[in-house]
């Protein structure tokens, strides 16, 4: 149980890092589904960084760098050009795969070295408490820090003024510019906010879960994103538990595996991905989204 709790938090922690960076987007009224491919980039470029410097410090801070870029590209046609989210996001998955794969091509003839990551910094005295020790006071960095920002993240939702400025946007983007916000403005940089964060769940993959680059490694993670804000309820408490759920989940699969259970292997693949779309379901019709989720915003010309 000790084993499957760890790896349950420890697979959960890009899921948990990417929705929190999603959650943040939406609120503001953007959908991001450029999410998988904006993980991809930071996979990518932190590995690249990481390799070519040595440093997973520095391939930590690629990564955000790759995911603001791909955040810039979404909001400049979804947000500034007032393009369909879903379209531009499909653009840019498509895109991030294309690059990705042609940069691990050309830069490493189909045999990337391995990449240094970031091992686990257990705290002394609580890594060794039964059952919860190992799963929470045992992990690495990218663990600590993604429940840190789900912390940072729900206060920030709910206790400051920009929270409150970009829930106002996300709610009825003509009432928050009739208030004088800029409407535009706040969700630009909260695509370009949520984007860096998907960056660096992508390099959660490449310095932490393992120390290579594959083709579309992210494997449909951002999409899993999507629906943990879903399933959270488009709270930062509700993220956090529902990427636990979703790491457990795939915990859950890699251990029936390892168990040599009598299941077909591509039922083991498509397991996250089943638990995804039922979760969707069952949850997402009682779920509230933002009032304008989706919708571009543009200001009506004056009268006469």
């Amino acid at each position: 149980m000790e084993a499957l709790l760890e790896a349950s938090v420890r697979l959960a922690a890009p899921l948990l890092i990417a929705a929190l960076g999603e959650l943040w987007v939406e609120r503001s009224g953007v959908v991001n589904i450029g999410i998988e491919g904006t993980m991809l980039s930071g996979a990518f470029a932190g590995f690249a960084a990481a390799v070519a410097t040595g440093s997973p410090a520095v391939g930590l801070v690629a990564a955000a760098a790759a995911g603001c870029g791909v955040g810039i590209l979404f909001a400049t046609f979804a947000v500034v050009r007032k393009l369909d989210q879903i379209v531009v996001g499909m653009a840019v998955n498509l895109i991030a795969l294309g690059a990705t794969g042609l940069g691990a091509r050309a830069l490493y003839a189909g045999n990337p070295p391995a990449a240094p990551t970031l091992a686990a910094l257990p705290v002394p005295g609580l890594a060794e408490l039964p059952l919860l020790g190992p799963a929470l006071f045992a992990q690495t960095p990218f663990v600590y820090a993604a429940l840190g920002l789900a912390v940072v993240v729900g206060l920030g939702l709910s206790r400051t003024g920009a929270g409150l400025r970009l829930r106002a946007v996300g709610e009825s983007a003509r009432a928050a510019d009739a208030e004088g916000i800029a409407v535009d403005r706040v969700r630009f940089r909260a695509v370009i906010a949520g984007s860096a964060l998907a960056g660096v769940a992508g390099a959660v993959l490449t310095l932490s879960h393992s120390d290579v680059f594959t083709e579309g490694m992210t494997a449909g993670r951002g999409f899993i994103a999507l629906a943990v804000v879903i399933f959270g309820r488009w709270s930062a408490g509700g993220v956090v538990g529902a990427a636990l759920f979703f790491g457990a989940a795939t915990a859950l699969q890699f251990r029936l595996q390892a168990r040599g259970a009598e299941i077909p292997y591509p039922v083991f693949l498509m397991f996250p991905y089943l638990v995804t779309l039922t979760v969707l379901a069952v949850a997402g019709g009682r779920a509230r989204a933002p009032a304008d989720l989706g919708r571009p915003y543009r200001r009506e010309a004056p009268a006469g």
